[in-house]
């Protein structure tokens, strides 16, 4: 099977859009930057943990939706280091 991949510069753009929408989700107030880093840096942890429960996301619909939980879970977690 093939599956679709995502380039590079697809990756920086889905990554700022699910780096963006996990910020208004999340009511955070990050800069673009960031935005993007957490988008990319999410699709990728969220991709490994859902991996581990057998759920497999291609494309660039999959990389939104993991970069978006990945994200949201980075922020959460940068919220808890924060107040420990």
């Amino acid at each position: 099977m093939n599956e679709v991949q995502v380039g590079w510069i697809a990756a920086i753009i889905i990554g700022g859009v699910a780096g963006w929408l996990a910020e208004m989700f999340m009511k955070s107030n990050q800069g673009v930057l960031m935005n993007i880093i957490l988008g990319i840096v999410g699709a990728a942890l969220a991709n490994a943990l859902l991996g581990l429960l057998g759920v497999i996301l291609t494309g660039w619909l999959g990389y939104l939706i993991a970069g978006f939980i990945g994200a949201c879970i980075l922020i959460a977690l940068g919220r808890m280091l924060r107040r420990a």
